[in-house]
């Protein structure tokens, strides 16, 4: 005979009525609220408040009670489910936690709105509980899973654990989430990648010396840096730019970014053009070389140094041509004016600045002459045209302020500024005989205290230094004019801030990490 709501009342008066000491006689009273849940919707709402609260009375009973109420949290009726997920909680006692949380976890591959809300409401509580308790239970699904389930289970860690007082977060429950984090970490999409990296970047036991060091090595392992880069396979590709964009914010004058910047010079330059890019409108070739130039400010001690730095000069040659040949009329030829890639010298000064400084002698002692030679006329060229460039950017923006400055037009001018004035300030340097390394420059995307809004005056035509007086050119000349024709090619459509992350899971599992996870079981496995 099912069961009627005035069972259900008649059942709970016995129970609460009677004294702590003679509750557990009444195990027939409770079994009748058990049995609640094969009955009718408002038969099932109300159990779903009465089994909880007499749970811990009735030990013997205590799976029955906790499968009961999973029937009601798989209940067709959402309001049904959400009141037995509301109630969930109250059954996270002793070693009931590690089973709630498990629980939870794979609720929170619902659908409704209301529901989930509901879910990650009763994870947060039952943190409260037993932190570590409840991390194991969203571990072993993370783990073990579905697919579904592991992916929302590692967003809420993500979003979740930053929020949590320090008295529910301590120090073991913080080195448990970064230990069971390094266990999924051996099998991951890219994606899972960042969102795991956020969570363990956001310990404050890791926010130490150490700590990063720590973090870095778990990124440095994810990067295969052991192995030869495959400039043909987007994976590949894709994966040393995840690692390494996670490892950045890590790096710091303590915590090197030696091994990273090694294998970019080793491994990464060398194939430049052939790289592969992961996203179709990604610019590739820029966004290695603004890894690399950001990273390179913090590189320690290198064993190959010369021939790392070597690496750098070649490629910036490789973006910073000749001077156009001249006929005998002194007109140039009728070749095509060479573009004058600024973004990427930028990068790839900027590195070559920054490495300098362990070498400075590197230009004067390691190369030859006749390189040397080369290299400053590309320089003076590269100066001149550079010179006009941010005569023409600081004329078109001059005066404008507020609302003017952030038409998009006016963006890509006023990042070109950036860009330019950098690069003018690190030519100079390598204008001074011998080089200078000395001159500190905040590269073009990245965000600076006090905008470096347009000056009203225009620069002098001696801007360059007494070096390279005679060789500049007092006004703009026909060719140099032409130098500029902005937004063109790869210079402006990339500009601004950098600001890539994975798409989508990496492809083509290499056994570890970042790999094609197995398919999961389906359905309900607590």
């Amino acid at each position: 005979m099912a069961v009627t709501i005035e069972d259900l009342y008649r059942n709970y008066g016995i129970l609460a009525d009677a004294s702590k000491d003679n509750l557990s006689q009444h195990k027939d009273a409770y079994q009748v609220i058990l049995d609640g849940v094969k009955g009718g919707p408002k038969e099932k709402r109300l159990a779903a408040q009465f089994i909880p609260k007499f749970f811990c009375s009735f030990p013997e009973l205590a799976d029955a009670a906790i499968n009961a109420q999973l029937d009601l949290c798989e209940d067709e009726d959402v309001s049904i489910r959400r009141q037995a997920i509301k109630e969930l909680p109250r059954f996270a006692t002793g070693d009931n936690i590690l089973r709630v949380a498990d629980i939870l976890t794979q609720l929170l591959q619902t659908d409704d709105t209301a529901e989930f809300n509901q879910v990650n409401a009763a994870l947060i509580s039952i943190f409260k509980i037993d932190a570590k308790g409840t991390l194991g239970g969203l571990f072993s699904q993370i783990l073990q899973g579905e697919d579904i389930v592991r992916e929302r289970a590692i967003k809420f860690l993500s979003a979740k654990l930053k929020t949590l007082p320090e008295d529910v977060m301590t120090k073991e429950v913080e080195e448990y989430v970064f230990a069971e984090t390094k266990k999924v970490l051996e099998d991951v999409t890219g994606e899972e990648f960042v969102l795991l990296m956020r969570v363990v970047s956001g310990l404050r036991v890791l926010q130490t010396v150490n700590g990063r060091q720590q973090l870095v090595e778990l990124v440095v392992e994810q990067a295969f840096l052991e192995q030869a880069l495959n400039p043909a396979d987007p994976d590949t590709v894709d994966r040393l730019l995840q690692c390494t964009r996670q490892a950045l914010p890590l790096f710091s004058k303590n915590v090197h970014s030696t091994r990273f910047v090694t294998y970019f010079c080793e491994h990464v330059l060398p194939n430049l053009s052939a790289l592969t890019s992961p996203v179709a409108e990604l610019d590739i070739q820029l966004e290695v070389l603004k890894l690399l130039a950001e990273m390179s400010p913090f590189c320690g001690d290198m064993e190959k140094l010369e021939a790392n730095l070597n690496m750098l000069f070649t490629k910036l040659l490789e973006y910073m041509p000749l001077p156009p040949e001249e006929v005998e009329n002194g007109e140039n030829s009728a070749n095509e004016e060479p573009k004058l890639q600024f973004s990427y010298v930028e990068c790839l000064l900027f590195g070559f600045h920054q490495l300098g400084k362990k070498l400075p002698d590197f230009l004067l002692d390691k190369v030859d002459n006749e390189r040397l030679k080369d290299f400053k006329i590309r320089l003076q060229y590269f100066a001149r045209g550079l010179q006009v460039y941010i005569r023409q950017l600081r004329v078109a923006l001059q005066g404008k302020t507020g609302d003017a400055l952030k038409t998009e037009e006016n963006k890509i001018k006023v990042v070109a500024l950036k860009i330019t004035n950098n690069i003018n300030v690190l030519i100079k340097d390598l204008f001074h005989n011998p080089p200078s390394f000395k001159s500190t420059v905040t590269l073009s995307w990245k965000p600076v205290q006090k905008a470096e809004a347009v000056a009203p005056k225009r620069p002098s035509g001696e801007e360059m230094g007494g070096s390279t007086k005679k060789q500049i050119s007092p006004q703009p000349r026909r060719d140099a004019r032409q130098i500029y024709n902005p937004p063109s090619g790869k210079y402006s459509a990339t500009i601004g801030n950098f600001n890539y992350e994975q798409r989508g899971g990496f492809r083509g599992g290499r056994g570890r990490g970042f790999g094609n996870r197995g398919n999961r079981s389906r359905g309900r496995i607590y």
